[in-house]
Order: structure tokens, then C-alpha cells, then sequence
């Protein structure tokens, strides 16, 4: 049997963090063979204490010595400087996953000056819990067994789907933006049984757990949104009423619009980031 990865992450923020732990509980590799970055002494020392593993604060050129997986998860901005400090250290074999929205695996090749088996990843918020929603893209470089790995990293925080590389625009306004605006539902549902008399706590209660039991629905059953909605609506009801005063408001339309939105400018502050790397004479 062979032993587990070594891998080596970069840059542990929330995301980050979470993904650690998410590591670490599925058992994908061992806790000596798992390293992280941070900024600060500090932090390194709670992190390392939290999760039992070694922790440097900066180093990142020293962390990835003998790593066969390398996650990149500072922000994009961050990457030309991380990658230039790393590169002296990579080699053919060796497999790379950014976590950076908006730095495109073209780019990230060229600023290593080479090529390797490489992923994009965008998961979202909610890995910190274990349900997190993470789009995957690949290069041609990267093999079944490396797929196998890298989806084994983001399946112990969450579910995985895998698009093309363009598609990650629209990854990032559904899934990656999407939990702000299952936030502002939640916010308004509490609202709304507060004006009707309900207290904070227990209109707090009843929103998120009926946000979560209806996405468990979705998913257990199989079924349609649509199909589930309707099982809830009786003729003349109180549900289709709301649902009514909802559809009027435009309710459906605002969230498409949304995501649309949030897509195209995804694909806007990826022409400023190219631009920004490689400024016209």
C-alpha cells in the first residue's frame, strides 16, 4: 500500500483552514504529512496547535520541499508573488491546485515558466461546516489518479462538480457568491416573522432550518424544485398566495439576473487582472 500524499498548503485562511481539517478527517494523508502557511509567528502557532500539524509562518518556498500536492489559496492578487518565491522549487511531478477566482491556469503556467498537472478549484463559504459547493477545472496534464486525489481533497468538505475552465465564471456567481444570497433570504424570512409577532430566536430557528431541510429535500429526492414547491401549494392556500406576491415582485427573475450579473463581472476583473500582468507598451 502506498503511503498517504504529502501536501502542502499555502495561504490558510478560512478557506484554507477548512480544508485542512477537511483533510485531516478524511483521512487522505497523515498529520505529518500535511504542511500549511500563514503570515504571522502567531498564527502559525494557534493553527498548528488547532489542527496538529506543522505550520510555518511565510516559508512558503520551504513548505512545498517534498510536497506532491501544492494548494495555492492566498488571493489572486497574491499569486504572481507566490508563485515567483515557489518555482524554484517545483518539479514535473508534482500536482498544483489555485483556489485564486479570476487567475486563469494559462496565466499561472506562464508565470511558473513551466507546465504541471494543475487545477482550479472555487469552493465556497460554507466548506467551513463540511457543505461546501466546489467547481473543478483541469489542465491536459493532469491524470485519473491526480483527479482522483484532488477531488478526495474538496469531497471531504463538500460536494464537487467538474466544468471547463470558462465555466468557473459561473461557478463563482452560483455557488461561490450563492451563500450571500441564501443569507439575504434568511435575513428577510426573520424579518418577516418578526413583523408578524414571532420572536428573534424562534424566527431565526424556523428560517434556517427550513432553508436547510429544503435543500436536504432537493437532494435526497431528486425531484425538481419546481415539483417540491408544488407538493407544498393547496388551491387557495396560504402558500400560493405568497408565492403569488413573490412571483410579482420578481422574485425568480432578480436571482437569474443576479447570477448573470455576478458571471459577467467575474469575466471583467479577470481582463483587468490580465491586464494588469501584462500592461500594453
Amino acid at each position: 500500500m502506498s503511503a498517504p500524499s504529502r501536501i502542502a498548503l499555502l495561504g490558510a485562511g478560512n478557506i484554507g483552514s477548512a480544508l485542512l481539517g477537511g483533510i485531516l478527517n478524511s483521512g487522505i494523508t497523515t498529520p505529518d504529512r500535511l504542511i500549511a502557511t500563514v503570515r504571522s509567528p502567531e498564527n502559525a502557532a494557534a493553527l498548528s496547535q488547532r489542527l496538529g500539524i506543522r505550520v510555518l509562518a511565510g516559508e512558503n518556498l520551504k513548505a512545498i520541499e517534498g510536497a506532491e500536492v501544492i494548494i495555492l489559496a492566498v488571493k489572486p492578487l497574491l499569486i504572481p508573488r507566490l508563485i515567483e518565491e515557489i518555482r524554484w522549487g517545483l518539479r514535473d511531478d508534482r500536482v498544483l491546485v489555485s483556489l485564486a477566482a479570476s487567475f486563469p491556469m494559462e496565466t499561472i503556467e506562464r508565470l511558473m515558466g513551466r507546465r504541471l498537472p494543475t487545477f482550479r478549484a472555487m469552493p465556497n463559504i460554507p466548506v467551513l461546516v463540511g457543505e461546501g459547493a466546489t467547481g473543478l477545472a483541469y489542465n491536459s496534464d493532469v491524470s485519473a489518479e491526480h483527479i482522483a486525489l484532488v477531488e478526495s481533497i474538496f469531497r471531504a468538505v463538500g460536494t464537487v462538480s467538474y466544468v471547463a475552465e470558462d465555466q468557473l465564471h459561473a461557478v463563482t456567481a452560483l455557488s461561490g457568491s450563492g451563500p450571500a444570497y441564501i443569507y439575504m433570504v434568511i435575513e428577510a424570512m426573520i424579518a418577516g416573522g418578526l413583523k408578524m409577532g414571532l420572536s428573534h430566536d424562534v424566527a431565526t430557528r424556523l428560517a434556517e432550518q427550513t432553508v436547510l431541510g429544503a435543500a436536504k429535500l432537493v437532494r435526497e429526492t431528486g425531484l425538481h424544485p419546481a415539483v417540491l414547491k408544488d407538493q407544498v401549494i393547496t388551491p387557495a392556500g396560504v402558500t400560493i398566495a405568497a408565492v403569488h406576491e413573490l412571483e410579482r415582485h420578481g422574485l425568480r427573475s432578480t436571482l437569474i439576473s443576479a447570477i448573470e450579473i455576478a458571471t459577467a463581472h467575474s469575466r471583467h476583473l479577470t481582463a483587468q487582472l490580465q491586464d494588469r500582468l501584462n500592461p500594453k507598451e
